[in-house]
């Protein structure tokens, strides 16, 4: 492996684990959605992209909707918890994370992927582990 070359500037890596954790806590957790649509204008990209495993969602009003269904289809008390601390480089992140009711069993579980732009979410793809039997 060659040393980098000291003439090309190596960007600053983004804060991996508060981004992802914010978007849990702040967006996939939030009730209000106005107040769910000011973290996603300060956490997203103007013009982000969401890839689901049988969705592509674009936008911050489509994300924010994506996560307002969530929350009131599986109740009140329906809460995403993260797992460890997110890692990444170079622009890309990960976050696994588990989610069901407050204080009741795991209903899901699995990992949130992100390409990081000028420290904002831009691409965030969500990986679903299967089933646990």
């Amino acid at each position: 492996m060659t040393d980098p070359d000291p003439a090309i500037p190596v960007p600053a890596e983004p804060d991996y684990d508060h981004l992802l954790r914010s978007n849990l806590q702040r967006v996939f957790n939030e009730r209000d959605p106005g107040e769910r649509a000011a973290a996603l204008a300060e956490l997203f990209v103007a013009d982000p992209v969401m890839f689901e495993p049988t969705n592509v969602v674009s936008g911050r009003a489509g994300i924010s909707e994506v996560a307002g269904n969530l929350l009131q289809q599986f109740g009140p008390k329906f809460t995403f918890v993260p797992e460890g601390v997110a890692v990444g480089h170079h622009g890309l992140g990960s976050l696994r994370w588990q989610a069901g009711p407050a204080g009741g069993p795991v209903a899901v579980t699995g990992t949130d992927v992100a390409e990081i732009r000028d420290g904002r979410i831009a691409r965030l793809w969500v990986l679903l582990d299967p089933p646990r039997s």
